[in-house]
């Protein structure tokens, strides 16, 4: 399945998700490492507390032309508003989970809990600082 990284791609053009769409993409996540004008990414400053109003659009026309909503690379706040406003299971493309390492970019048990009720899929990526805490700690003390 072919998919859009980054809700970058659209702008903040309806259109052009419906142009993704037309072209074959399925599915489209909401973020990139950097927030959108309409949600918050897991690794930049939060600005909007979740979704915009244009956010909630986004993911209601995803809903209703048959994309999936992608919410790996999003802020929680990002998440659960997702969550509250999609009609369709969502997915996790590349994400692991916060419970085993402590990484924004994982998914918490909070979240999982959501995503159980939604019927949704986290796919689990290998990448050593998502699923090893020693990882992430040697991470962050060579950055510090």
């Amino acid at each position: 399945m072919m998919g859009a990284e980054g809700g970058q791609s659209i702008g903040c053009s309806l259109a052009a998700l419906w142009m993704l769409h037309v072209l074959g993409v399925g599915y489209l996540t909401l973020t990139h490492n950097d927030n959108t004008p309409w949600a918050d990414s897991a690794t930049d400053l939060p600005v909007l507390g979740g979704l915009s109003r244009f956010g909630v659009e986004v993911v209601r026309e995803m809903n209703r032309i048959g994309m999936i909503v992608d919410l790996s690379h999003t802020a929680e706040s990002t998440q659960l508003d997702a969550l509250a406003t999609t009609s369709a299971p969502v997915m996790f493309s590349h994400s692991s989970v916060r419970a085993l390492a402590d990484h924004p970019r994982n998914v918490s048990d909070r979240v999982l809990a959501k995503l159980a009720d939604n019927g949704g899929i986290v796919q689990i990526t290998f990448v050593p600082e998502f699923v090893s805490q020693p990882c992430i700690d040697w991470d962050q003390d060579m950055h510090a």
